[in-house]
Parts: C-alpha cells; sequence; structure tokens
C-alpha cells in the first residue's frame, strides 16, 4: 500500500520529494494514533532538517487520500489515524489518560439518539466521550489528575 501512495502523490502533481518520503517511512512504522508533533520528532530523529510544514502538508494530502484520519482527543489535541479501515470514536479517561476505540457500530448506537431527538448527524471520527475508565472508577478516582 505505501508504494502506491508515492504514485498518488505524483498523480496530483506534487513532487516525491526525500521529505515525504520519510514521513511515509515513519507512519508505516506507526501504529495507529499519532500526533502531529510527534510524527515530526520522530522524522527529526532521522533528519534533524525536517520541518513541521512539511509534515502537516503531507498529512493533509494523506487524509485528502484516505491513507490517515484525524481526530481530537478530549484535550483539543490533534491526533492522525495511520491507515484507518473503518470511522471510530474515541473513549478517554481524564484520570490516567487511557484512550480505547469505539467501532463504528458502537458509535453509531452512541450517536443515533442524538440524531433522532434533534436530526443532527454526528461526525464520528471526531467523537471523543471523556470520563473514568472501569480501573479508575473502581478505585474511586473522581478528580481529573
Amino acid at each position: 500500500m505505501w508504494t502506491q501512495i508515492r504514485d498518488r502523490i505524483r498523480s496530483r502533481g506534487l513532487r516525491w520529494t526525500p521529505q515525504r518520503r520519510l514521513i511515509l517511512e515513519v507512519l508505516e512504522a506507526t501504529q495507529g494514533h499519532v500526533t502531529g508533533s510527534d510524527l515530526v520528532e520522530r522524522c527529526r530523529a532521522r533528519d534533524p532538517d525536517t520541518t513541521p510544514s512539511t509534515v502537516y502538508r503531507t498529512l493533509d494530502v494523506l487524509e485528502e487520500l484516505g491513507y490517515v484520519s484525524h481526530s481530537h482527543s478530549a484535550a483539543g489535541r490533534e491526533e492522525f489515524h495511520v491507515l484507518p479501515t473503518a470511522e471510530h470514536a474515541h473513549l478517554q479517561c481524564f484520570h490516567c489518560g487511557g484512550t480505547w476505540e469505539l467501532d463504528a457500530e458502537e458509535a453509531a448506537a452512541v450517536v443515533r439518539p442524538v440524531r433522532r431527538r434533534f436530526g443532527f448527524i454526528a461526525d464520528v471520527g471526531h467523537l471523543t466521550i471523556s470520563g473514568r475508565c472501569a480501573d479508575c472508577a473502581g478505585r474511586g478516582q473522581t478528580e481529573p489528575s
């Protein structure tokens, strides 16, 4: 899959640069979610001249092509999901910081009543539900850390 991305980038009239190749190599080694700043740092570990603007512009192109999708954590931090297979939402514990994915069917069950009642169509990929995970709730943790 990663080799076809180069061809798709070129077909859009964009150049295939060493920086874009590096970004794709780093993304290929990434499982799940990564923040843009984490991606910049991972690229800089291999090439200190990596610029954030190049990373973010490339992420925009990759999102348009469907190779990454972005969402926002409960803290508002933008995260990118690498090679998303399906739209999903997130749960985030405000105490321990743990995150879990709700698959599309589970997320649909959460937003369906909102659509019925308000006619509001939620963007499930941007849905993050904050609260306490079972472990923190079981330990009586009530306040964010």
